[in-house]
């Protein structure tokens, strides 16, 4: 019997490190600096194409920062307003960059919703990374525009401010 065996204090503390096997230790995806191991067997990547431009803006203040990272901020123009935001290729060299101050900034990728533009005058870079860009307005919308403003009929602010005043000034109309 069990309780008949002298008293053992090793046998208490005795941990059970590495006898288990593991079924699941060949199953692993290799990728750069980290193994993943997948929930289901048949998984596979969804496929994806990296960005070619980084929307950058710094989220915390230079005060205790150390030289080094302020002089990456400062290779980055990264050194002025919180609300300053600049655009940066996706390179290695601007990624390695970017690495090291990565608790200082925030980094959204660059969309083009409306394809690539040829010129940048009539766009617009959203906070969520989309370059939209404004479509032109048409000459006939043009002339419908001007048209509406130069109509005669048509009252304009500071008129409809005048009248409005007068009435309010006049008093209830019981006729």
């Amino acid at each position: 019997m069990s309780f008949l065996k002298p008293f053992n204090p090793l046998n208490i503390a005795t941990r059970f490190v590495g006898k288990k096997k593991y079924i699941w230790k060949d199953e692993f995806i290799q990728y750069p600096g980290f193994k993943y191991y997948p929930r289901h067997p048949d998984f596979k990547d969804p496929p994806y194409e990296p960005t070619k431009l980084f929307r950058v803006q710094r989220i915390k203040p230079l005060k205790g920062v150390p030289y080094f990272e302020k002089s990456i901020l400062k290779d980055f123009k990264l050194d002025g307003k919180l609300s300053d935001v600049v655009i940066l290729k996706n390179m290695k060299e601007t990624n390695m960059k970017l690495w090291k101050i990565k608790h200082l900034i925030q980094i959204k990728p660059v969309t083009f919703p409306n394809g690539f533009p040829e010129d940048t005058n009539g766009t617009y870079l959203e906070e969520n990374g989309e370059l939209v860009i404004i479509q032109k307005i048409s000459s006939e919308k043009m002339q419908l525009a001007e048209q509406f403003q130069k109509n005669v009929g048509k009252m304009d602010g500071d008129t409809l401010r005048r009248d409005s005043r007068k009435k309010w000034l006049s008093g209830w109309d019981w006729q």
